[in-house]
Parts: structure tokens; sequence; C-alpha cells
């Protein structure tokens, strides 16, 4: 009955320590809140204090709006130090006894585990007194049992006494942290009533009066803003217009004074140029540019007694050039449109001839206006080429190429000096998707190496015939989206990347073609593969020597490309050069830099290769030497055997010759005695 009673006890023990435990963690939270609050509070007085110390660039020195952020500050920094008084009771009345309960009274409670030991004990002592025979053992092992048993009676009586009074103890530490966080919270609202004052109520009504007046003017202005502009989005609507209609918008070509964006061309080499996006203005006779950041404009030319004339730029179009009187020096300058086009050459020509400082300039800036319009009258070669160059979307299919002038990433990306037609193929069609594998543009390269359709593990795992990229040192894969592909005439320069990628993204622009096929792209040291992410099947492969050209975007890094060189196209027996555009997860710079890793990996492979077949080489010739070294030596050896036999054997004739006169004689004078039967004997013998 004691034990089963002890076990109903320490069941509610361990109950009430895992709810004291969690309603410790819920105070805790509370009390961590408040000291929170309380320092978010103090933060917000210092920077309501230091704002009469900030220099607002349009807010002046408003003084009114000083003192009432001051007025505020000082209320709130009563505030908050009521907080930080009810952070510390809130420390003092609720978290402090229920600390104390919790660590004191339920972690403090090991006479259960000194039971325990103590009975363990007394049994072992009582077993050896059974066990004992000596009475001198007998006495010893008699006073260790009632010593552990007193201990054991002690302990127990003391047990029991502390979970009898953990059912008070549980009861006072709830209540008297609920009971302190009450009075805590009481005496916050006391302070915070008396530090409201009816003149505080007063300034609180007067600041959201305020508040509300200043409201209203915010929404009369927006409501005038709106108004101005609807009227002014009206009254622009041609300006959005990127080329307006001459003949609906025409120009004004009695102007002494303009201003907008122009490109103007700057030589980097001998046949090199690039262009800079700049807002030129005329003040007076001179022409002025002013870069983006800068705070005033800067003097690009003396345009009194100047010319100007329209230029025909391959690349560009309403392209002009202005030369200074003494003709030492000209600036070509191109507008974004045809209207900007003649204001600017016409406003030119007006300055030039010093209109503008006449009192009347416009009445004299019409008598100027039809030498004007004869400047500004384009070749027609140069607009027939340059209508043969615009895409045209009603009548083209959409893998028509297009050749927008629009620059790619920003206004300010220049591109090569070369033309249009240097870089990329006249009537090249743009492949969009991945419609057809590489055998259609590569007739001798896919087919041979059985790749196309067979399925591929891009991490080295085969189940079936050996990979050809196997043995490649180097695999890293790469999730890519094919942009499209077009026909190239250069592979020597960057610039056939980046006007590709011009070309590719504005004849997407123009045609609405959004979907992009996502693949996987293997970079091996033999080739690279473009995977399909579902069925493993092998779409493309480049093999990388043919490879030659490779370029991420100099802004947008998620943009890269490569120019494959291959054999056959569209015109036989001559070698044509494709672009790949792909878009990637930032890793446009990283996969250039793991194909130039594989090339580098490739051509060293390479020149091990021929030096392991030179060597080779140089081997097989001295093995074939001493061959025939050895060959000789024993032609030789044999001679001179040879000569030995012959000399022994001529030797060897000489005394035989001899032996036979004496054998001959001897023998003849034995047969005449043996008679006919001795003879044929001896002829046996012999």
């Amino acid at each position: 009955q004691t034990r089963s009673l002890l076990g109903v006890f320490e069941e509610d023990a361990a109950a009430i320590s895992n709810y004291i435990n969690q309603l410790f963690q819920a105070m805790h939270r509370i009390y961590d809140a408040q000291n929170e609050l309380s320092a978010a509070t103090h933060l917000t007085s210092k920077l309501l204090k230091e704002y009469e110390k900030q220099r607002f660039p349009l807010g002046g020195d408003d003084e009114v709006m000083t003192s009432t952020l001051q007025q505020f500050a000082k209320v709130i920094d009563e505030l908050s130090s009521c907080h930080a008084v009810l952070s510390t009771q809130l420390a003092d009345a609720m978290m402090f006894p229920i600390t104390q309960f919790k660590e004191r009274d339920l972690k403090g409670r090991g006479l259960d585990q000194i039971l325990h030991v103590i009975n363990a004990k007394s049994q072992t002592f009582l077993f050896s007194l059974l066990l004992s025979v000596s009475l001198q053992i007998k006495a010893e092992v008699t006073e260790d049992v009632y010593t552990s048993r007193k201990k054991q009676h002690q302990t127990m009586m003391h047990y029991f006494c502390a979970l009898n009074t953990l059912q008070y103890k549980k009861k006072i530490s709830l209540l008297e942290p609920l009971l302190g966080y009450m009075q805590a919270q009481i005496s916050f609202f006391k302070m915070g009533s008396e530090n409201l004052t009816e003149q505080l109520e007063e300034f609180l009504t007067n600041i959201g009066t305020s508040v509300q007046n200043v409201r209203r003017e915010m929404d009369c202005e927006v409501e005038n803003m709106q108004q101005t502009i609807e009227d002014l989005e009206v009254a622009s609507d041609p300006l959005y217009l990127p080329d307006p209609d001459p003949t609906k918008f025409p120009a004004h070509r009695n102007l002494t004074r303009k201003a907008g964006y122009l490109n103007a061309r700057n030589k980097t080499g001998l046949v090199s140029s690039s262009w800079e996006r700049q807002f030129y203005f005329t003040q007076g006779g001179n022409l002025m540019s002013q870069a983006r950041g800068d705070v005033a404009g800067g003097l690009v030319m003396d345009i009194d007694n100047c010319s100007v004339m329209a230029v025909d730029c391959e690349d560009r179009r309403y392209c002009f050039q202005i030369t200074s009187f003494d003709g030492k020096k000209s600036s070509i300058l191109q507008a974004e449109s045809k209207k900007d086009y003649e204001e600017w050459i016409c406003t030119i020509n007006n300055i030039s001839k010093q209109i503008y400082l006449s009192e009347n300039p416009e009445e004299i800036a019409a008598r100027v206006n039809q030498s004007a319009l004869e400047a500004v009258t384009p070749s027609p070669s140069f607009q027939q080429r340059h209508e043969s160059m615009r895409p045209a979307v009603q009548s083209r299919p959409p893998a028509a190429r297009t050749s927008s002038t629009g620059s790619l990433g920003s206004d300010s990306a220049a591109l090569s000096a070369l033309s249009l037609d240097s870089l990329v193929a006249p009537d090249t069609p743009i492949q969009f998707d991945i419609i057809s594998p590489v055998s259609e543009d590569l007739p001798g390269q896919a087919k041979s190496s059985g790749q196309l359709g067979r399925r591929t593990n891009p991490f080295g795992e085969s189940g079936g015939s050996k990979p050809e990229t196997e043995d490649s040192i180097l695999h890293q894969l790469f999730i890519v989206r094919f942009l499209g592909s077009m026909e190239v005439k250069s592979d020597e320069s960057p610039d056939v990347v980046y006007e590709t990628m011009r070309q590719i993204l504005a004849a997407r622009a123009i045609h609405n073609v959004f979907r992009m096929t996502e693949s996987h792209l293997l970079v091996t040291c033999d080739c690279l593969k473009l995977i399909d992410p579902q069925t493993q099947v092998t779409r493309l492969r480049f093999p990388l020597p043919n490879v030659v050209l490779y370029a991420t975007h100099q802004e947008n890094k998620r943009l890269f490309g490569f120019v494959l060189r291959t054999s056959g196209g569209r015109v036989e027996s001559r070698q044509t050069c494709i672009c790949y555009i792909f878009e990637s997860n930032n890793e446009g710079e990283k996969i250039c830099d793991s194909v130039g890793l594989a090339k580098q990996i490739a051509f060293h492979a390479e020149l091990d290769r021929k030096a392991s077949e030179k060597q080779k080489e140089i081997d097989r010739v001295k093995e074939k030497q001493q061959k025939e070294l050895n060959k000789q030596k024993q032609i030789e050896k044999d001679l001179e055997e040879q000569s030995r036999l012959i000399a022994a054997s001529s030797r060897s004739n000489q005394s035989s010759t001899e032996g036979q006169f004496v054998v001959l004689s001897s023998s003849q004078s034995e047969d005449s005695d043996l008679g006919e039967d001795g003879k044929k004997k001896r002829e046996s013998e012999a």
C-alpha cells in the first residue's frame, strides 16, 4: 500500500513539474517581450530627439515639426521609464517565485535516488549477515544493517514529507507569480494615468487635428497632380512613339535652341568605333553635353559658322555630322527619331548662321528652312538598305531574322563597329526551339557519333554500352534554356555572340515567342551535350574542338552563347558557323569557365597524346636499329664460324689422303689371302 501510494504521489509530482515548466516558459516570454518593448520605446524616444540634428535636402528648418517631435519624445521617454519599472517588477514579483520553485523544489528532489541507494545497501548487508559464520563479522554486519535501516527510515520520512509539502508549494508557486504580474500591471497603468494629464490630452487632440488637415491637403494635391498627369498624357501622346510619322508630326525647322539625348560615335581603333548615349543641349553658339550623374554640362564644340550634314553610317540611321568652322574638329551624332534628326540639323544650321543673335530669330530661321530640308534628306541607298534590314512581322514566318536596332541590356551598351552583314549572314532564319537533332545542321557529325536518341546518364552510370565520355575527367552539369540559334559569318570576336543575342531576343519579342526548352548542359573534355531532363536522351551534341568561340553577355550574366564551326550548311563544300544562345540560372560565367577548362584539358591531353606517339615512334626506330645491328652481328658470327669449318675440313682432307694410301695397300694384301668370302665380309664391314 505504501509503495502504491508513493507511486501516485510521484506521478503527481512529475505532472506538476511538466506543467510548471510550460508555465515558466510562457511567463518568461512575457518578461522578454516587456524588456524588448522597454528597449524599443527608449530607442524611439532617442531617435525623435535626434530629428533636429538631421539635414533633409527638401525638409528645410521646420521649427513646428521639430518642437512637436520633441514633445512626443518627452512623453515617450516617460513611457519608456514606466516600461522599465514594469520589467523590474515582473522580474521580482513574477519570475523570481516560479524560478525558485522550479529550480529548488522540483529539481532539488533527490531523496528518491538516495532512498534507492540506501535500500540496496541494506539488502547487501542483510545478505552478508545471513552468510556470516564468525561472531566478530556477524557483529559488524549487524551494526551495518542497523545503520542502513535507520537511514532508510529517516530518508523515507523526509521524502514523504517533501511529497506532502509539494502539494502546498504547488498552490503557492501558481498564485504568487500571477499575483505579482497583476500588481505590476496595475502599478504600470496607474503610472500611465498619472502621466496622461489634461495638458497632454489637449496636445494630442491638436496633433490629431493637424494630421487631418495635412491629409486633406495631401488628397487635394494628389487630385491636382492626377489631373495634371492625365492632361500631360493626352498632350504627350505623340512623344511616346519612338519614330513618329513626319507627315503627322512635322519637325520644327525654325528652332534656335534644342535639347535631348543623342548617341555620339567614338573612335576606338583604326576601323572600330563605339556609340555613347548622352544628353546634349545648345547654349548660345555652343553645343554642350552632360553625362549621367554630372552636375553641369561640358563644351563639345563651338557651332558658330559650323557645317552640318546628314551622313550614311553602316550600322546606324538618323546620323549627322557637325564640323567646326576651321575643319579641325568634327563629331558624328545619331538622333533617336527622324523628327529629332531633322530638328537637330535645322537648329544647328540656324545657330551656325548666328540667327540666335537677331531680335526675331524665328522669322530669319524660316528663310533658311529650305536649305535645312535639303540637308536632312537621306540618300536612297541608305534608306533601301535600312528598310531591307527591318523585320517584316506580317509576311515573314516566326523563324525570320530580325535586326532591331535596340541595344541589349541598357542604352549605353555599345556594339562593335563591324556591320551587321559582317557578323550575321543575311536572310538567316532563327531557330527558336530544338526541333531537329544536330544532324540537320551537321550532317557528317551526329550520325557518325551515334549519340542522338540514346539515353545518357549525366552522372556517368551506364547499364549497357560504355559511353564515350566515361573516360573524361571533367563532368559538369548545368540547367539551361535554349533561346535560339542562327548562322553567323564570323567567329573571331565576341561581338558575334552579343549581336546574335540581341537579334534572337528582339525576334522573340517581335514574334511573341516566349516558350523556352529547358535542358541539362553536360560539359566534358570531348563534347557539350544537351540532355532531356525527363528522359535523359541526348538532344544535341557539340564536339568540343568545333566550339571555337564562347562568351557571356556583358550586363546580363544569365545569357551566354557559343559559336560552332561545322562543315556543310546552306552552301556545300564550305565551313559554316552557327551561334547558339542559352539562358542559365546566373551561371553564364561558370559555364564559359567550364568550357574553357574543358578545352584546356583537351588541349593538354592532345599534346600528351602527340608526345606519346612521338616517343613510341622513336622507340620503334631504336628497336628496328637494334634488330638490324643484332642481325649484322649474327651474320658476321656465322661467316667466322663457316671460315673455321672450312679450314678444319681442308686439314682433315690432307690427313685422310695419306691414310687411305696405307690402308689400301694393306687391305689388298689381306684380300688376296682371304679369298672371295673374306672380300665380301670386309666390304660389308666397310
